[in-house]
């Protein structure tokens, strides 16, 4: 499979090579020999093309979208999830003032802001978390006060409400949670307040939940029809068969691999980014773990709460047909 992939993208490496670099340098060779045999095994398999990469991790999203050097790539993907031009007008600092540590939560976080002022935070998750909506709307409330102080702080005392803008959060999901699999058919699912009036108010923040895995549910079978699908198979495939079909159906796809494998080529960096990775996805874990076991939690307590309610009615029923019994006892007989 590996010779599929190494005949659109020369500068794969062979494994045998590959594994010859690493052991060459002892730091290196350190590293390598400190991962598990099944992460060892996924690292070679990407570098050496067996699998696709990772591209919605976050040095290599970061690296092949990035939108500084490559502006067009994520304008591009961005207008065709929110359905209208775009054009990124900077980067912005993700040192924000998120709660806690929850940008551990992350395989991969970027905020930009757009031409028109508005802010867009893309996020991807390895694993679908607990509480999804609760989670978003703490992020966006979060990206939505940031936009009000550094605006409020620049104009000062010709700050007006007017000027604050959309802040959309867009969120990948590798594995999604028991919410998004209720709808096995919906891979795309878009937020937005709305009165129950037809009152019409610009309440800023909007959301687009993307399920990757209920995406590529039988991508084998399907044709790669849209720009959208399109999109979505670069970021989740790791089928070089796949691969091969998106680069033949949509060739502008093709640099952007390019570029992922030229990262390859140094081992040294591409080796120290598969690391962070994997640190990130063992935090990922604990906190999925600590997030599914309060959800259990919470569901039992909700029960005992509920039994509880069962039986403190049942009690003042019994109460009520002993005092009516009683007062039936002291009526005299005829």
């Amino acid at each position: 499979m590996a010779s599929k992939l190494k005949q659109y993208f020369p500068m794969i490496h062979e494994r045998e090579s590959l594994l010859k670099q690493i052991k060459a340098i002892p730091a290196l060779k350190r590293q390598f020999n400190s991962w598990d045999a099944c992460r060892q095994s996924e690292f070679l398999d990407f570098c050496t093309g067996v699998r696709g990469l990772k591209l919605l991790y976050d040095s290599f999203f970061k690296e092949i979208l990035n939108p500084e050097y490559t502006p067009e790539r994520l304008n591009r993907l961005l207008s065709v999830l929110l359905g209208r031009q775009v054009i990124i007008k900077y980067v912005l600092p993700g040192d924000s003032t998120r709660i806690a540590d929850e940008s551990s939560l992350l395989i991969m976080d970027i905020i930009v802001e757009l031409d028109d002022g508005s802010l867009a935070n893309v996020e991807a998750q390895k694993i679908g978390y607990a509480f999804p909506g609760q989670r978003s709307a703490c992020y966006s409330a979060d990206l939505l006060l940031r936009q009000y102080k550094r605006l409020r702080d620049e104009k000062k005392r010709k700050f007006s409400y007017f000027e604050v803008k959309e802040v959309y959060t867009i969120i990948f999901i590798e594995e999604s949670g028991r919410e998004f699999r209720k709808f096995p058919e919906n891979y795309l699912h878009y937020f937005e307040q709305r009165s129950d009036t037809g009152l019409q108010l610009s309440l800023l923040q909007k959301y687009l939940f993307i399920p990757l895995d209920i995406f590529s549910r039988g991508i084998q079978n399907r044709d790669i029809s849209s720009e959208t699908d399109a999109w979505l198979t670069f970021l989740s495939q790791d089928d070089p068969e796949i691969i091969i079909r998106l680069i033949e159906t949509c060739p502008e796809f093709k640099p952007m691999y390019e570029d992922a494998y030229r990262l390859c080529e140094n081992v040294e960096k591409v080796m120290e980014m598969f690391s962070e990775e994997l640190r990130i996805l063992d935090r990922n874990t604990v906190q999925y773990m600590i997030d599914e076991m309060q959800a259990q939690l919470d569901s039992q307590k909700n029960e005992i709460n509920s039994q509880k309610t069962q039986l403190q009615e049942k009690d003042h029923t019994i109460r009520e047909l002993e005092q009516r019994i009683a007062e039936l006892e002291k009526q005299p007989v005829r």
